[in-house]
């Protein structure tokens, strides 16, 4: 491994907390039976939200799995404060988040917009 891509990797580790040794492994087909909750905001191309105030609602597809495991953990202790995503991340096992992120990583999910 180079200098860059070690480095790359110590700066992933950090940024997620450390955590990623203990999170459980993602299975992106187990995911893909999970989006419902999520395609409704972010599957829409262009889709924009006024609750609980008007935003335009980020694509997930191709988002990096440590980041978006790490991203719902913020939301379920509320580190993060959005309702609709705090009381969706609220439901939430770590082996679910970490199932969308796997699925939402997937490059055919990146590619296909979804």
């Amino acid at each position: 491994m180079n200098r860059v891509t070690t480095m790359a990797a110590l700066a992933a580790l950090a940024f997620a907390g450390g955590t990623l040794a203990q999170a459980p492994a993602g299975d992106a087909s187990r995911g893909r039976e999970k989006v419902q909750m999520c395609q409704g905001c972010h599957g829409i191309e262009g889709w924009r939200t006024a609750f609980p105030e008007v935003y335009h609602v980020p694509r997930i597809a191709g988002q990096h799995s440590a980041y978006f495991v790490k991203a719902l953990q913020a939301y379920k202790s509320g580190e993060r404060n959005h309702p609709s995503m705090r009381g969706i991340a609220a439901s939430l096992s770590d082996q679910d988040m970490a199932d969308l992120a796997a699925y939402y990583a997937a490059p055919a999910t990146a590619t296909a917009g979804k």
